[in-house]
């Protein structure tokens, strides 16, 4: 990085305290960046080095990931993470804005661009959609009973756990490129520094909350998430990487339910396309924003 960085605040969303960076810029088109499940701000700092000459760019840190808090319940939901997003958007007082989201921050956004389609102007989405229908199929033939009795089963598990600690930075590093083999050193180095709290005994530890790998038995019916897709009226991107294990919508079916959007596959890329192919993401972005 080769940027002073980012200034580091906060907002307030249902009683937590959440973390957003902002690159500067006031006064150009505002860019919001909101990454993915068990990741953080500092993920999108390459992105936002290349676009913040032309955007103000504020990227997020979601609930329980990052330097924001954590949940008192340990339970995270689709629909409050869609709230703090409105919330950081309301209280910036920046909309209608850009958007770029990956992953679990891609669901959010597309629910978000859908109950307000007036705020949003442009949107890409990385591998947001969640599920496919093929996925949620072999979930659903499970029983809903036992669904639950595993849900609370994992959650139980998840309430003893502490965070799993490591004794070296280098430990950390070396989860972190198992995680993502297509990663450079120095992407992973990075990714891990600003994803790493240091505990008192001098190890350690993920920044994002243990109860993030237990989600909810289910979200909102198929029918919602498709009518809040239908509502979103911006120019929308879907990007996803050809080794991913994300399904593809265009092969699922899932982009019927877009009036505006269009899909991009990347070869040698897999779920972080945004890292394993950088330069040509960032031309992307540039083409469409």
């Amino acid at each position: 990085m080769h940027t002073a960085g980012p200034t580091s605040q906060t907002f307030i969303s249902q009683r937590l305290r959440l973390n957003y960076l902002d690159w500067g810029g006031r006064g150009k088109p505002p860019l919001v960046l909101v990454h993915g499940g068990r990741d953080h701000a500092r993920s999108w700092d390459w992105t936002a080095e290349a676009l913040s000459a032309d955007y103000h760019v504020i990227a997020m840190d979601h609930r329980g990931h990052g330097d924001s808090d954590w949940v008192s319940d340990g339970v995270y939901s689709a629909g409050d993470m869609v709230y703090d997003l409105a919330q950081l958007i309301h209280q910036l007082g920046v909309g209608p804005v850009r958007m770029v989201a990956h992953s679990m921050g891609g669901n959010v956004s597309l629910r978000y661009a859908g109950a307000f389609p007036d705020m949003v102007t442009k949107l890409v989405a990385i591998e947001g959609l969640g599920p496919s229908p093929e996925g949620r199929a072999k979930q659903r033939a499970v029983p809903y009973p036992e669904r639950l009795a595993e849900f609370i089963e994992k959650k139980r598990k998840a309430a003893g756990r502490s965070p799993r600690k490591y004794e070296s930075i280098e430990a950390a590093f070396a989860r972190m490129i198992e995680e993502n083999a297509y990663l450079t050193e120095e992407q992973a180095r990075h990714l891990t520094v600003h994803g790493v709290n240091r505990n008192e005994d001098g190890t350690y530890s993920w920044k994002f909350d243990p109860h993030l790998n237990v989600w909810p038995v289910e979200d909102i019916g198929d029918e919602f998430i498709e009518a809040l897709w239908g509502a979103i009226t911006c120019p929308t991107l879907l990007l996803y990487g050809a080794d991913s294990w994300a399904s593809n919508p265009e092969k699922d079916g899932r982009i019927a339910h877009f009036k505006t959007a269009s899909v991009i596959e990347f070869e040698k890329a897999g779920h972080w396309l945004h890292h394993d192919q950088f330069d040509r993401f960032i031309a992307t972005l540039r083409d469409f924003l």
